[in-house]
C-alpha cells in the first residue's frame, strides 16, 4: 500500500519517519538513503569520530531494531533518481519502484569542489560523510603536512584535530578572516589567534591555483605564486543543496534550495523538505528567508514536516543553535546573528572564555559563547520568550545576564 516516503536517509530524514510515528502515523513509512549505514550523525566525523573518541556505531541515530519496532523500512545503498508525483512513485538507482501518497525530501547536501589544477590527485580529501571521515582518518597517521583548503568551521575542526596528532597544518581561506560568514571579525580574529597559538598556520585572502604532485600530492600553490608542502589536502569550501529531484519535480526553488513555509511545505502540496536542502523563513523573523545548515534545525524543521505529511500545522519556530569543538574551545551559537548592527564582547578573548552579543535595532539577536556556557544557555531561552539585554550593560563578564533582565 502506498505511504510515506522519505528520499534522504539523513538527520533530516530518520528525525521526519519518528515524528510520523510519534504523531500516530500507522502507514507505510519507507526511508531511502544513498550511503549504506543506517542514519547517523554528522557533526562528530570532524570532531570526535575523526579524533577517535567516537566509534561508527556510536553516531548511529538509532540502532536496527528501533526501525523494526517503528516499522520503518530501510532502503540503503541506493539513491532515488525519479519521481512521478502523478503516478504516486519513486524509482531508485537499482531500479526499485516505490509507491506513496506523501512524499518528504530530506535530500542533505554534497560538497563544492575545489576546481583547480590538480584537485583529482590522491591526497585531495573532502569530509562530508562516514566513508570521507574513514578514508581521512586512514591516511593521516602517515602524513606530516595537512593543507586544509576553508577556514570555515568544518575545516577549523579538522584542522584543530590533525594538529593535536602532531601534524604540521596549514590553513587556507580565501576571505580576509576565518568563519566570516558566520561570526564577527572580533570572533574571527580570535579563532585565528587561538590557532595560531596551537602552532597552526593560517593564510588569509589567498586562494589555492593549483594542487601539486604526481600521482599523489606533493603540494598546494596559492595566487601569490608561493607553494606549501602537503602530504594531505582537506577542501571544505562549502556546499551546496542536492535539488535535482526538487527541479525535476517543478518545485520552487531560490539561492539553489527548495523552498519552503514556516511548516516545511514545498510549492507542491503533496511533498515536503527539510534540513540542508531547503531555504526557509527564519524561525523568529519569518520575512526573511535564510539556509540553515545544523543538526538542530534538521531535527526542529523535520517534526513540522511530519505534521504537514498527516495535515496538521506545527509551524517550525525554534531558536537556531550551533556548535563547534575545536581542540578545548566550545563554542556555541545561539540565534541568528545575520544583519547585525553592534556586537558587544564580554569578557576577555585572550582568556579563551567569553562571548559576543549581536544587537539589531537595539534588540539582541544572538549570541557567540567561547567556553561560557551559562551564557549560551540563558540567552537561547531568553531569545525563545522573545527577551532582549541592555546591551550598554553585558559586557562585565562579572555580572551574571540573568540579573539584566529587568534592568
Amino acid at each position: 500500500m502506498p505511504g510515506v516516503v522519505i528520499v534522504g536517509a539523513c538527520q533530516a530524514g530518520a528525525q521526519t519517519a519518528v515524528s510520523l510515528r510519534e504523531l500516530g502515523y500507522e502507514g507505510t513509512v519507507t526511508l531511502v538513503g544513498a550511503e549504506p549505514s543506517s542514519p547517523y550523525a554528522r557533526p562528530p566525523l570532524s570532531k570526535a569520530y575523526l579524533a577517535g573518541a567516537a566509534t561508527a556505531e556510536s553516531l548511529s541515530l538509532r540502532n536496527a531494531s528501533f526501525y523494526e519496532a517503528q516499522r520503518i523500512d530501510l532502503v540503503l545503498g541506493d539513491r532515488v533518481v525519479d519521481v512521478d508525483l502523478d503516478g504516486g512513485c519513486a524509482t531508485t538507482d537499482s531500479g526499485r519502484r516505490l509507491p506513496f501518497d506523501r512524499l518528504a525530501l530530506t535530500t542533505g547536501a554534497r560538497v563544492m569542489r575545489l576546481p583547480v589544477p590538480g584537485a583529482d590527485l590522491d591526497g585531495v580529501l573532502y569530509l562530508r560523510d562516514l566513508a570521507d571521515a574513514d578514508r581521512l582518518a586512514a591516511l593521516l597517521p602517515a602524513a606530516r603536512s595537512v593543507v586544509v583548503v576553508g577556514g570555515g568551521f568544518i575545516g577549523l575542526e579538522a584542522a584543530a584535530v590533525c594538529r593535536a596528532k602532531g601534524k604540521d597544518v596549514t590553513v587556507v581561506e580565501m576571505l580576509p578572516r576565518l568563519v566570516a560568514r558566520a561570526v564577527a571579525p572580533e570572533v574571527s580574529a580570535f579563532y585565528q589567534q587561538a590557532h595560531e597559538r596551537r602552532g597552526t598556520r593560517v593564510c588569509l585572502g589567498r586562494t589555492v591555483t593549483e594542487i601539486v604532485g604526481q600521482e599523489g600530492v606533493s603540494g598546494v600553490r596559492l595566487d601569490d605564486g608561493s607553494e606549501l608542502p602537503a602530504d594531505l589536502v582537506l577542501v571544505g569550501i562549502g556546499v551546496r543543496p542536492r535539488v535535482e529531484l526538487a527541479e525535476q519535480m517543478g518545485l520552487e526553488l531560490r539561492q539553489g534550495a527548495v523552498v519552503v513555509d514556516q511548516c516545511a511545505r514545498t510549492s507542491d502540496p503533496r511533498v515536503v523538505a527539510a534540513g540542508d536542502c531547503t531555504l526557509l523563513p527564519h524561525p523568529l523573523d519569518p520575512g526573511v528567508m535564510v539556509r540553515l545548515e545544523s543538526v538542530q534545525n534538521a531535527v526542529d524543521q523535520a517534526k513540522a514536516a511530519a505534521a504537514s505529511l498527516l495535515g496538521l500545522e506545527q509551524p517550525y519556530c525554534s531558536v537556531p543553535w550551533f556548535w563547534s569543538d575545536q581542540d578545548d574551545l566550545k563554542l556555541q551559537i545561539a540565534g541568528l546573528s545575520t544583519g547585525y548592527e553592534e556586537v558587544v564582547v564580554r569578557g576577555e578573548p585572550d582568556s579563551e572564555r567569553f562571548s559576543a552579543l549581536y544587537y539589531r535595532a537595539g534588540r539582541l539577536i544572538a549570541i557567540d559563547c567561547v567556553n561560557r556556557t551559562a551564557d549560551y544557555l540563558f540567552v537561547r531561552r531568553l531569545l525563545g520568550a522573545g527577551g532582549t539585554l541592555p546591551a550598554d550593560l553585558v559586557s562585565d563578564a562579572d555580572v551574571p545576564l540573568k540579573s539584566l533582565v529587568d534592568v
